[in-house]
């Protein structure tokens, strides 16, 4: 495998008094950063000049009359367009788009997977694997999800989605992506954000790397509205991390893939792409630290719906129900009286695939392993298995610490279709559907029974 290479590393600016080393603390921050003294203009956007000989360019992640508009000024080396060359077509057979309904695979039911095994060979974007696909890429609604499986670095090869941002999230190894706005180094534990139209490429530092990918077709994730919660607590704006300016200006040949409505396509250029010596804006990449994410929930009776543990959310055109919803599950207290303090039984009209970042799911004590998948579509029933319901319902109410687990779920209002991949190459469970088989009848009409 390839590790990071120290010869290659970009030159990057100084981060401000009281930020991380290499990160600026903020979400949808308008931030300033540059690389050299002096490179970021001061006051306007566009000088008829731009000093060292920069050209200046922005890029644009909303439309220019959205409120707020989405858009980072860049000062770089070369124009975009220098960067740009014929396109040739090219297959990246495991990376689905939607829409992607296989006629031979059946979606309806409730599934699970251990953790796809990685093999040699495989980078960034070879090493995708397309598990399930809502909505339509070329419409611009509904999502994908993906195992990520990388084996080597991408070597003087660059990689952008005009079709999506990228909800990356680490369960095995770590990656760092070399952006054309900074470096953003990804863990377990942590979460990053490709913004659509981000150059890149990654690179392998430690490895093999696993982890899962949510595909946001749709509007760009923002933090969730939180009501009568407040200011505070579930994830605050000031622990997600924007990279300062960093810039390669490397003559070399150099290939950018380009996935376009769900196509792939390849041009070959003659330098490095990373060249923005400086920038401003608040259309960056991110990272984020899952630890800092702080639970809230009931401290008397019940529990409240999941969406009480939604980390970030992207919106749909109906108030009240998301394109995605990226909901965290991690260590917390479990307090109520006379609760049932699992997830119970339910379905609903979201489409809710969950992995397991590490540790036991409390809804699940067997089968669903770290690095493992599962899915429960739109309105079909799920919830503990027959174990989970059983402990939960004659255990000891006191106070609980519900330790080793992070597990996560991207859910969607659209369903979501299994790719074939997922069906017949990925390590799919045959008896998932069988840990309801053993839940009992109890009901004999005596009243008082419970």
């Amino acid at each position: 495998m390839n590790k990071h290479s120290p010869s290659r590393e970009m030159q990057r600016a100084v981060s401000a008094v009281g930020t991380e080393t290499h990160y600026m603390p903020g979400w949808a921050n308008d931030f300033e950063t540059e690389a050299l003294p002096g490179a970021l203009p001061q006051g306007m956007n566009s000088p008829q000049k731009c000093e060292y000989g920069l050209y200046g360019e922005q890029l644009s992640g909303t439309a220019f009359t959205a409120n707020p508009p989405e858009r980072t000024w860049t000062y770089r080396i070369r124009p975009s367009v220098k960067h740009s060359a014929r396109y040739t077509k090219i297959d990246v057979p495991y990376w689905k788009s939607a829409p992607c309904v296989d006629p031979d695979v059946i979606s309806l039911g409730q599934y699970r997977w251990d953790p796809v095994p990685t093999t040699e060979g495989l980078n960034w974007i070879t090493g995708m694997r397309t598990m399930t696909t809502a909505g339509d890429v070329n419409t611009q609604v509904g999502m994908a999800s993906h195992i990520y499986l990388v084996t080597e670095s991408m070597v003087d090869d660059y990689f952008f989605s005009a079709d999506s941002e990228l909800l990356v999230v680490p369960q095995e190894g770590k990656l760092r992506f070399y952006t054309e706005l900074g470096i953003i180094d990804l863990a377990p534990q942590e979460i990053g954000i490709i913004p659509r139209g981000l150059v890149y490429r990654v690179e392998l530092l430690e490895g093999p790397a696993r982890g899962f990918v949510c595909e946001n077709y749709g509007q760009k994730f923002e933090l969730p509205g939180r009501g009568p919660i407040g200011a505070n607590c579930m994830a605050n704006p000031r622990d997600f991390k924007a990279p300062v300016a960093a810039f390669e200006d490397r003559e070399v040949p150099s290939t950018i893939t380009i996935k376009w409505c769900g196509q792939f396509h390849k041009t070959e250029i003659g330098q490095s792409p990373l060249d923005v010596v400086a920038w401003h804006g608040n259309y960056a990449p991110y990272k984020y630290d899952l630890t800092t994410y702080c639970p809230v929930g009931a401290i008397l009776f019940d529990h409240p719906d999941p969406s009480i543990f939604t980390v970030l959310t992207a919106p749909s055109g109906q108030p009240g129900t998301a394109n995605i919803d990226f909901v965290l599950f991690r260590e917390r207290w479990m307090v109520a009286e006379n609760t049932f303090r699992p997830p119970w039984y339910h379905k609903n009209i979201m489409s809710e695939l969950m992995g397991n970042i590490y540790g036991q799911y409390d809804a699940k004590p067997q089968g669903f392993v770290p690095g493992g998948v599962s899915l429960h579509n739109m309105m079909l029933p799920h919830g503990p298995d027959r174990d989970a319901f059983e402990g939960a319902s004659n255990s000891n109410l006191g106070p609980e610490k519900l330790d080793n687990t992070m597990s996560f779920m991207f859910e969607t209002r659209f369903p979501q279709h299994l790719t074939a991949f997922a069906a017949n190459e990925a390590p799919l469970q045959d008896d998932y559907i069988d840990c309801w088989e053993s839940l009992e009848k109890k009901f004999d009409g005596t009243p008082g029974k419970k």
